[in-house]
């Protein structure tokens, strides 16, 4: 039994210092780049919805959550009121 619990331990402890070596090479930037546009494909096809790390941040911290989605609303009404004085200063510059 020690023998099996050692061996899990020190299997996982090299997995993972292979893992972050594997992971810097041109190998492994290769073939993590390949499973994400598998795991992209196959969430696609087959309608998974992949949470991603921004929206579990998102979920554990609501108010900033609502102070960000705050900001990101004035920055498209800007945007939009900026378009419109351009589309409206290029208007008059044709004549």
């Amino acid at each position: 039994m020690w023998f099996w619990a050692i061996s899990a331990i020190a299997g996982s402890i090299l997995g993972s210092a292979t893992d972050s070596w594997f992971r810097d090479t041109k190998l492994g930037v290769w073939f993590y780049a390949k499973m994400d546009s598998l795991y992209s494909w196959a969430a696609e096809r087959y309608g998974i919805k992949l949470i991603t790390d921004e929206q579990k941040r998102m979920a554990k911290f609501p108010e900033l959550a609502k102070r960000l989605d705050g900001l990101e609303a004035r920055i498209r009404l800007l945007e939009r009121t900026e378009s419109v004085k351009r589309a409206e200063s290029n208007y008059q510059d044709a004549f």
